[in-house]
Parts: C-alpha cells; sequence; structure tokens
C-alpha cells in the first residue's frame, strides 16, 4: 500500500491549465506544463490498495490501479510504466482522452473525491518516455503468419501493436492519408499533441508493424483480394456513420457534421492547409449535440476566433452530483462537466431542438431555429411557445454515429453478419460468422470509449492469434458480451 494515512492526509489535485487568454491563441495541449510531477507521488498515496479495487472493474483495460498507484508514489517510475503497459497499449491516448470510469468506481470516491487516477497514469508514462523506458519490443521469432488490420485508430493500432509482438506479420491500412484513425483527424490538437501518436507509430514500425496509409479497404483494394493476401484480417474500421438532422434548410452551406469540420483544422496542425476550409473565424457557432464530440467543436471555434459559440443539447442538463438511486456507485455517472473547451466561452442550451435553419439569398445559413422540449410520460414533446431563432453562420452536427460504414464495399465484399444495432456481429472471440475475419473497437461495439476500443483491441488480437495458432498467450481483457459498467 502506499501510504496508509494518504487519503488522510491529502486532498484531490488535479493538473493545472493554462490561462484560458494564453491558450485559445495556440493549439497546444491545455495543461501546465510539468505542472503534474511535483504533486503525483501525493495523488499516487491517496491511494487505498483496497481488498476489492473497483477500480479495476470500472477500466474495460482491467489497470493495475493500485500496483501503479504505489510505484508512482516511491516514484518507481520504471516498475510503473512496467505495470502500466502490463494492460494498456497506450497509456499516453487514455492519460490524456479517456473520461476515467475507474475514478468513478474508486472505492475512496464513495465519501470523498476519488484518487487522480487518469493524472497518475498519464505523469507515469510521460516519465517513461522521457527517461527511455519505452523502446520497441521486438517478436525473438517469426510465426510466418500474416494478419492486415483495417483501421489505424485505437483499436486497430493495439490488435496490430499485440499481433506484431506476437510474432506474425502485420500490415496496417488506414484509408486517411496519416495513420492514427480520430486519434490524428479527430481529436484536436489541444486535447492531445499528434506526437504522442507519432512516437507510438515509430516504436510499432521498429517492432516489425507495416502501416499502408491512402488505401480504403473496399474500393481501393477489394476485401476479397485482402483476405487471400492475409492469413487473418482484423476490422477496426470504427463507427463512422454520422448521425444526420434531416430538417429543413440542411443543405444550406455552413452546415457540416462534426467530422467534416474538425479534421480540417488537424490539417492545418500537420502544414497540409495555412487556414481551415471550414473556419469559424468572425461566425456565430451553433453547435448540435451536447458530448465530448461536441466540446470539440466548441474548444476548435474558440481557436479560430468565432464570434460566438453555442452548444446545443435536447436532453435536459444533468445534475452535478451522482444520483445514488438510478446511477449508484460504483457505475460510470452521467454529471454535467465542465470541459477545457467550456472554461474558455460560449453558451451551453439544454433541452432544446432544431426545428429548422434559414439561410440568405445566396444559400448561406444564417439562422437556427429552435424550441424548447420536455419529457412527459416518457415522450420528448415541444413546449408551445418557446420558439426562437438564433444566429447561426456555421453549424457543426455532433449528434453521434449509427455505425460502421456500409457504403465502401468491405461488408459486403465479405459477407458479414450485423447485429440487431447495425454493428459488425462477432462471437467470443471477436470473430464473424467468416473465419479468420475479426472484428474490434467501434465497428463491433458500436460509438463508445477510447478504453474500450483498445481493450477490444488487445482481445481480437487474442483471438486472431488463437485462429493463427491454436493457442494464445496474448491478454484478452473483455468479451464482446461483457456491457458491465458499459458506458
Amino acid at each position: 500500500m502506499a501510504d496508509p494515512k494518504g487519503f488522510l492526509n491529502h486532498g484531490r489535485e488535479v493538473a493545472r491549465s493554462r490561462p484560458v487568454e494564453e491558450r485559445v491563441r495556440d493549439w497546444n495541449e491545455v495543461y501546465v506544463p510539468g505542472s503534474l510531477l511535483p504533486i503525483i507521488s501525493k495523488q499516487a498515496s491517496r491511494c487505498m490498495d483496497c481488498g476489492i479495487p473497483f477500480c479495476h472493474n470500472g477500466c474495460p483495460l482491467g489497470n493495475l490501479i493500485p500496483e501503479w498507484n504505489d510505484f508512482a508514489y516511491r516514484e518507481d517510475w520504471s516498475a510503473a510504466s512496467e505495470r502500466l503497459h502490463a494492460t494498456n497499449n497506450f497509456p499516453e491516448f487514455t492519460g490524456r482522452l479517456c473520461p476515467a470510469p475507474c475514478e468513478s468506481a474508486c472505492v475512496l470516491g464513495i465519501n470523498q473525491a476519488p484518487v487522480t487516477i487518469k493524472n497518475v497514469e498519464v505523469s507515469i508514462i510521460d516519465k517513461a518516455w522521457d527517461t527511455g523506458d519505452v523502446t520497441p519490443q521486438i517478436p525473438e521469432r517469426l510465426s510466418g503468419k500474416t494478419v492486415a488490420v483495417i483501421g489505424s485508430g485505437p483499436a486497430g493500432l493495439a490488435a496490430a501493436q499485440q499481433l506484431t509482438r506476437a510474432g506474425h506479420t502485420v500490415a496496417v491500412y488506414e484509408r486517411a492519408d496519416r495513420i492514427g484513425g480520430l486519434l490524428r483527424y479527430g481529436i484536436p490538437e489541444f486535447k492531445m499533441e499528434k506526437r504522442h501518436i507519432n512516437r507510438r507509430i515509430e516504436q510499432m514500425r521498429a517492432e516489425g508493424t507495416r502501416f499502408r496509409t491512402g488505401v480504403e479497404v473496399g474500393r481501393d483494394v477489394t476485401a476479397a483480394g485482402l483476405r487471400k493476401r492475409y492469413d487473418a484480417v482484423v476490422i477496426a474500421a470504427g463507427s463512422t456513420t454520422a448521425r444526420d438532422l434531416p430538417i429543413p434548410g440542411r443543405e444550406l452551406k455552413g452546415v457540416h457534421q462534426a467530422m467534416e469540420y474538425l479534421p480540417l483544422s488537424n490539417k492545418v496542425q500537420e502544414g497540409d492547409y495555412v487556414t481551415s476550409p471550414i473556419s469559424a473565424e468572425g461566425k456565430h457557432v451553433v453547435v448540435i449535440g451536447g458530448g465530448d464530440t461536441g466540446a470539440d467543436c466548441v474548444g476548435t471555434a474558440h481557436r479560430q476566433g468565432a464570434a460566438s459559440v453555442t452548444q446545443l443539447e435536447i436532453m435536459p442538463q444533468p445534475g452535478a452530483e451522482r444520483n445514488p438511486v438510478s446511477q449508484p456507485w460504483p457505475t460510470f455517472p452521467m454529471l454535467y462537466k465542465v470541459t477545457s473547451a467550456h472554461e474558455e466561452g460560449g453558451e451551453r442550451l439544454y433541452s432544446v431542438s432544431t426545428t429548422h435553419f434559414e439561410g440568405d439569398e445566396d444559400g448561406n445559413v444564417q439562422w437556427l431555429h429552435l424550441v424548447e422540449v420536455e419529457f412527459v410520460d416518457g415522450k420528448l414533446n415541444q413546449k408551445p411557445g418557446t420558439e426562437r431563432k438564433i444566429p447561426a453562420q456555421l453549424v457543426t452536427l455532433a449528434m453521434g454515429f449509427t455505425g460502421p460504414d456500409k457504403e465502401n464495399g468491405l461488408i459486403e465484399q465479405l459477407g458479414l453478419d450485423l447485429d440487431e444495432r447495425g454493428n459488425i456481429a462477432r462471437d467470443a472471440d471477436f470473430q464473424t460468422n467468416v473465419p479468420g475475419v475479426f472484428v474490434a473497437g467501434d465497428a463491433g461495439r458500436g460509438q463508445s470509449l477510447i478504453v474500450w476500443a483498445i481493450a477490444e483491441g488487445r482481445s481480437a488480437a487474442r483471438g486472431a492469434d488463437r485462429f493463427l495458432t491454436g493457442a494464445s498467450d496474448l491478454p484478452a481483457p473483455i468479451r464482446p458480451t461483457d456491457r458491465s459498467l458499459m458506458v
């Protein structure tokens, strides 16, 4: 145990953010560099090393949280890194992007502020990179088997790294021009600088993983041809079919899906553009959707110099504290959350529904018409007399995703079955109805969290390894039917 009195002697402290007026002028990560290390030992000491550490169950990866908390408390960074990597291929990703369901399950959180598990995690991995503890793990021998991984998001990268380390020859196919999937083109730079992805890719290259960018399986390469070329295929193509808003005025210029808007600002940071082709500069921006993707649009609009930013959510505003009846500990509660983007300004409207868009004579969106809504007998009804319009010269739709791409030919060419939710169906080994074809991440699970994606990538890798060799020593943290504490 780190410190038997740690949780009594120290309160919760989290990473300090840079001043708003400073950070909105650049695209660097919002946190003060180096602000965590002076406090992280004390924060790790708050871990109580519970007899039953519910944080393990809160995290789909099954992270060994009390163990690496203890090492962080003692400032044994090498041992902490080893324990961290035992269950997680990319803790620098999760430590920055995960909403931390582990903290919601922390036993200390029953009556105190939980341990800052996420901050401890990112401190360990950043220290490991600085000290050279993160090195390529090259397999001692090759199996002679080949695997194609379709998609280079967190699920695809995790599956590829696990299978490469098992000795298989792995090629990752990515339809974008750079590796990383939504990590690269969906997550803004201010949430995670892309240097973190780049050095993981270099590690994977050194281990033997091969990468093929600008190749869309189903269009540029037939799925059947890929199946003939490789001994196994892992589909980690994500849930990329965006939910649309089919209302009058949807065709107006200036109304875009979030994933049309966000990638362009990332391409500016990559040097592909001087300014984004879709910019919020000087415009009244409305973001439809109250989740993390919506918040990413809000933060991006701030940095592009929007005149105003308004975020709409059709559901009521969540409470600030856990409801012990409907969302008891240790489940992941739906709480009112103020992200770094919301700290930077803008307005959030809850319980409102967009009725139509209004444009000018040139077909550009200018106004968004909305109405307040309320639940009556379990149904969402409009409240008479609450209609109004707000200025909207740029609208982004951030309402989630409905499943994998069903138009590029991949699913049809392979003859894959879908489940009742429109995702690719799979068995307990993450294998589809086609022998040797596996699926991991949002393509099989539906839109979810980065920790679930990595956990599924690791689990699908075990299934593929067992298919190729008859047995597998690779860890499988979850099964497709595991929906305990699902978020």
